[in-house]
């Protein structure tokens, strides 16, 4: 395992700002890791269970602090289950989400009917 891409674990917390309101800010640090792509067992076990399975990341267990949502190629993904592999390796499992990712519509044109 090479451990050659980056990868950057966001997390969020909760701050009042100067009048009092609560915001959430985002944090995140970057990580090295391996990347492979799910196994065909992992894909349809995660998909029967609601799960949108797309990548699987190996990185070193103490890297990790129950993160839920990761930055990988400009994509964000949120994390679905977690695996030790052994006492100094861990794998995240993760998803590409809806509420994770701005969607990018394309632009409606009205039209009147032909009149």
């Amino acid at each position: 395992m090479d451990r050659s891409n980056v990868i950057s674990l966001v997390s969020y917390a909760l701050t009042q700002d100067a009048y009092g309101v609560w915001q959430k800010t985002k944090t995140s640090r970057e990580v090295y890791c391996d990347v492979d792509s799910v196994s065909r067992e992992e894909f349809f076990e995660g998909g029967r269970n609601g799960f949108n399975p797309q990548f699987r990341f190996t990185m070193f267990a103490p890297d990790y602090q129950d993160e839920e949502e990761i930055e990988y190629n400009g994509k964000s993904y949120g994390v679905y289950r977690t695996y030790y592999a052994r006492t100094d390796t861990l794998e995240l499992y993760v998803e590409r989400k809806g509420g994770v990712n701005k969607a990018e519509t394309p632009e409606v044109v009205a039209t009147d009917g032909g009149n």
